[in-house]
């Protein structure tokens, strides 16, 4: 070999360690911090579903400080609630809390999150985590761009401005809200006119008189204040017809960008902030009920012939509507079935 050849070869051979040792040292280095942004519609430290999230960040940032996250409450991040879907599947927000009733327009799977008569409380709903039902549920929503990371369920209740609720007559020509078409079916079979919108939306639709009763989580009901417009509230006891999914979501985007372990460190957090969120709850009920005797107003539960009655109007109604226009539909309404 001449001496060019072998100063040329020797070059070669000296570059190519050079590569493999800088990859090897990348490899070794710690992953460059990554920022997340969270958007959600509530009041900051107001509301459980803040005080969750930020229960789900400290237990990230405990199993990987690369993670940085940034939380934008009560709509800070200018993305309206129900738009947080749209900026989630284009890559433009990476995080959300985010109620499924949301995004029935786009995924009408999601309104088994909603159902009326399928949930029937807080335990009931922890069991389903892990089930073929939680699985077939991801399934659904991976498919649509998001991930559903926690397993947040909120109990709720019926509270309008002149008239007790009751069993599905008393609904009779009410204007009402309930976050769902499935559910809105129901609804409009017992006599009521309903109306769309985020939960942001219930207390100056109902100062308006555009509404005169509405259906919303417990939760809700204190931290936006609903009490100062409505008299009447149909909350607690046995039977809970309103239970509604409203986790905290993923842009699939964003989760494929972590790493194995990241996404272990995310799964991890879900489940403290699952047990933090699950014992609000255990309470908002009681909070709302509360809320409404200091406001001077009526409060009374479901008895069961009335919630049973309701439950029968949704198998005829919202059940069968959900299974004609959600193309899984009837399979998740079997797989909700099987967890009892």
């Amino acid at each position: 070999m001449t001496p060019t050849a072998l100063l040329s070869r020797s070059l070669s051979l000296f570059v190519a360690a050079g590569v493999a040792a800088s990859l090897a040292l990348a490899a070794l280095a710690p992953v460059a911090a990554q920022e997340i942004k969270i958007s959600h519609q509530w009041k900051e430290g107001a509301d459980a579903r803040d005080r969750a999230t930020r229960v789900f960040v400290d237990e990230v940032k405990k199993r990987d400080p690369n993670i940085k996250f940034r939380i934008y409450p009560s709509s800070s991040l200018n993305i309206k609630p129900v738009a947080q879907l749209d900026a989630m599947q284009a890559g433009s927000l990476e995080m959300a809390v985010y109620p499924l009733s949301y995004a029935v327009g786009k995924i009408p799977e999601f309104s088994i999150t909603i159902m009326p008569g399928t949930v029937t409380s807080l335990a009931h709903a922890k069991r389903m985590k892990g089930s073929k039902f939680y699985q077939r549920l991801q399934e659904v929503a991976e498919a649509n761009g998001i991930r559903v990371v926690t397993w947040w369920w909120t109990p709720g209740g019926f509270a309008t401005k002149d008239r007790e609720i009751a069993g599905p007559d008393s609904v009779k020509g009410l204007s009402m809200r309930a976050a769902d078409p499935t559910f809105e079916a129901m609804l409009k079979a017992a006599g009521a006119s309903v109306h769309a919108m985020a939960s942001t939306e219930i207390y100056p639709a109902l100062q308006s008189g555009v509404l005169n009763a509405t259906l919303t989580s417990a939760e809700t009901f204190v931290s936006m204040k609903i009490f100062e417009q409505t008299k009447f509230a149909t909350i607690g006891g046995d039977y809970t017809l309103w239970m509604l999914l409203q986790p905290l979501v993923i842009a699939k985007s964003a989760w494929d960008k972590l790493t194995p372990a990241q996404k272990t460190a995310f799964k991890e957090a879900a489940d403290a902030s699952d047990e933090f969120f699950d014992g609000t709850q255990q309470e908002a009920s009681a909070k709302m009920a509360e809320a409404y005797v200091k406001a001077g107003a009526k409060v009374r539960a479901l008895t069961k012939a009335e919630y049973d009655a309701w439950v029968e109007l949704a198998k005829k109604t919202a059940w069968v509507e959900y299974a004609n226009t959600a193309k899984a539909g009837k399979e998740l309404l079997d797989l909700i079935a099987e967890v009892k």
